[in-house]
Parts: C-alpha cells; structure tokens; sequence
C-alpha cells in the first residue's frame, strides 16, 4: 500500500471488520471493543478522562507535567481569575473533562488589558470570564457535565520546532499498548487549528519512527502533505529532540494509569524538556494514516510474546527494534 493511493486507503476505513483486519487497520468498532473495552478498566477513566486529576496523578508518580496555575470550580469564583495569571504573559484555560481541544483557550501575550490568541485576536476581560463561565457550565465537556477551568502556564516550545508549527506548541502523541509505545505522530498547529495541536480543527499530523524520532509521512484534514500550510517548512526535515525520554514518558503512563491502550500527549519546553500535556483513553485512528502502516499488525506483535512481565526498559527497546 503507497502512502499517496490516500482515497483507497480511507475508503478501507469503512469497510467491513473482517477486511479491515486483513489489512491489519485498526477500526472503530475493533477499536472500541478488543482494545479499549478490553484493555481499560472503566475505574480507571477518571483518571485520564479529567485533566486536573491526571496532572496531579502525574505529580504524585514524579511525571514532569506543564506548571499548574490554579483551577476554579465555582461561577461565584470567576471574577478572581486574575489572581492565577496575575504574573503571566502567556497561559492557556482548558475545560478539565474537555475532548478533542474543544474549549482550550490559548493566549500567547498580554497588551495592557487585552489578552493575545495565537491568530491575533484580542480578548477582554469580558471575554476571558464567559469563556470560563461556558467551561463550568459543561458546555465543552464529555456528557456536557458542569466542569472544572484549569489554569496552565503556556509550555515555550523546543527551538527544534520553530517553522514546524504555527502560533502554538506541538506536541507528540504516542499510543502506548501494554505499556509498549507502538505508534507516534507529531501535531503540529496551523492558523486552521488556531494554536491548537488538534487534527480535527486542522492541524498537521507527522508520522514518527519510532526507533529514530524522525519525520515519515504528514498529513492534514485526512490528506497527505509535504510542506506546512503556513510556513512552507519541508515536514519531511522534522527529528523529535528528546526522543528516548519521550519513549519513556510515554510507557510510565502506562505503569501509572494501569490502561492497557491508552494515547500519551507530550509536549517539549525549551527549558524544561518533555512535559506530559495530558492522556487519553480513546485515541482517534488517524495517526495510522499519519503512519502508512494499521496498528493492529503491531498490536498483534505484542501478543504474541510469552514474557508479558517485561521492564519498562525491555519494552521499549523491543519497540525501537520492531517498530
């Protein structure tokens, strides 16, 4: 299968389970029964499911996450949300229960009393307290339950980066499969996405080899690419810096948040390194188109070793091996 025959491959997307086996494709339905229902304790969804609870079990198992500012719970505690970004000039609010980057505000920089978006756009005060007003209101979160505004200092992403993305922090998602890293793709924002790292609003997904870090395929909107929309950077060029500790971020939380198929979004700070941004329990199917290549090839690989107490260490090195 060539990566630019995209329209075929999609299509296989839709076609019956037993065809998309064949073709080692993980679907939605295989998906959602053979690897999330069978490998994910419903106990333990809170803990990748809200943000603020994940960053704290982070903190408790020594997992470098991106700096807590402060969350509010309450309507009545809106009007003080200054005093959380009170020495900030850059920060990002996100709904705690929110999916699919739907309700994170990102502001890049301050001027007086207007607050910058990556695209430009100034927000007053006004703005900034109704947009924490819909976040507890549930108006982005999963189920539309009343939520939780988190406060996080924005992450000053890796040199490395600069051209790759636009106005806003990349960061690499890893799914991790018993705790073995499998697949990995880049997200990279464009002026579509605003900022945001999140395919379904337009940012650029990145194949990455899992043994070396660097660039395979790209894609945007489900269709492949060579060159960013907005910088006109050749994607091929793209190496992941920190790759072996992203490896290993990424299979910790697998021995933190016991989840058998869990995805593992990690951000890299200039100063700080990689960062884990957030986790999640139901990881889109994309980064396989990102890849070329169906998970369920790999995920079968796995099942297939005898040893199934193998270190951390031990996995992923048999995963930089095969993979």
């Amino acid at each position: 299968m060539s990566f630019i025959d995209l329209n075929q491959w999609l299509s296989k997307m839709f076609a019956n389970p037993f065809k998309l086996k064949k073709l080692g494709i993980l679907g939605m339905n295989d998906r959602n029964i053979n690897y999330i229902g069978k490998h994910n304790d419903r106990k333990n969804f809170p803990l990748v499911d809200n943000k603020l609870k994940t960053k704290k079990l982070a903190q408790k198992h020594g997992i470098s996450v991106p700096k807590l500012l402060g969350y509010i719970q309450y309507q009545v505690e809106i009007n003080h949300f200054e005093d959380y970004i009170e020495n900030q000039n850059s920060f990002v609010i996100k709904p705690a229960q929110g999916s699919g980057g739907k309700g994170i505000l990102v502001i890049v920089k301050r001027d007086k009393d207007k607050f910058i978006k990556p695209s430009g756009e100034a927000l007053d005060y006004n703005d900034i307290k109704r947009h924490i007003s819909n976040i507890l209101s549930g108006l982005y979160s999963l189920g539309g339950r009343n939520d939780v505004a988190v406060f996080e200092k924005l992450v000053d992403f890796d040199d490395a980066f600069d051209g790759f993305s636009y106005e806003g922090v990349p960061d690499v998602r890893v799914i991790v499969y018993k705790g073995f890293p499998t697949l990995s793709m880049m997200r990279l924002s464009t002026s579509n996405s605003d900022g945001k790292a999140n395919l379904h609003q337009g940012a650029v997904g990145v194949g990455i080899d899992i043994k070396t870090g660097k660039a395979l395929n790209a894609v945007q909107f489900d269709r492949p690419i060579k060159l960013h929309p907005d910088t006109n950077k050749n994607l091929k060029e793209l190496v992941v810096p920190f790759w072996d500790e992203i490896l290993h971020l990424s299979a910790r939380c697998y021995e933190m948040t016991n989840m058998g198929y869990l995805g593992a979004d990690i951000v890299i700070d200039k100063n700080l390194g990689p960062l884990v941004l957030e986790l999640n329990a139901r990881p889109g199917l994309a980064i396989q188109i990102a890849n070329d290549i169906g998970a369920l090839k790999r995920f079968s690989l796995i099942d297939t070793l005898k040893n199934s107490n193998k270190s951390l260490e031990e996995k992923i090195a048999f995963s930089k091996e095969n993979f």
